[in-house]
């Protein structure tokens, strides 16, 4: 009966019972949040210039807008959440690389 219950109200509230798709991922949010500050201090500290602080900008943004695009019909697949882990691999070398590279502002 409970479970009746809870399936009737997961149903009616628009949550997904399927582990694997719905479009909740609390990981590759988390790991945006993060690159984002890491861009971030990059700047404020001048490891990063201008033109690098750009670039990782529209990486990141293609990375958003990516996400709403395997977003827009309800469901992220595991490939999709993979492609986008993903992205977020190489955005993070590129940080990584661009904090490092010996250019300052």
């Amino acid at each position: 009966m409970k479970a009746t219950f809870a399936l009737l109200i997961a149903m009616l509230t628009g949550f997904s019972v399927n582990a694997e798709a719905g479009t909740w991922n609390p990981g590759v949010n988390h790991r945006q949040h993060n690159q984002q500050h890491r861009i971030w201090q990059g700047v404020g500290s001048g490891e990063l210039t201008g033109r690098e602080f750009r670039r990782l900008q529209v990486e990141q943004r293609a990375i958003r807008h990516r996400e709403r695009v395997y977003k827009s019909d309800g469901q992220l697949t595991g490939r999709e959440r993979i492609t986008l882990h993903r992205g977020l691999n190489r955005a993070g070398h590129d940080i990584y690389r661009q904090k490092h590279d010996g250019q300052t502002r």
